[in-house]
């Protein structure tokens, strides 16, 4: 009896202490989108805009700028 309940204990610490780096994790961690809102550059966004357009290239729903 004694030995299933340091199980469960410990078994509870751990789980608590993962909950609480996960709930640490989401808290100190910024997004890529986040950090480049943030930014005042117009290069940085031109950067990582794709280069092709993932949809036909109709010019109405894909307009390709230059092309």
């Amino acid at each position: 009896m004694k030995l299933e309940t340091l199980m469960l204990q410990g078994l509870f610490v751990a789980c608590l202490a993962v909950s609480a780096l996960i709930f640490g994790a989401m808290l100190t961690t910024t997004s890529a989108s986040v950090r480049l809102a943030t930014g005042n550059s117009v290069s940085a966004i031109l950067l990582t805009a794709p280069a092709s357009c993932a949809l036909p290239p109709d010019g109405v729903v894909c307009p390709q700028i230059g092309g």
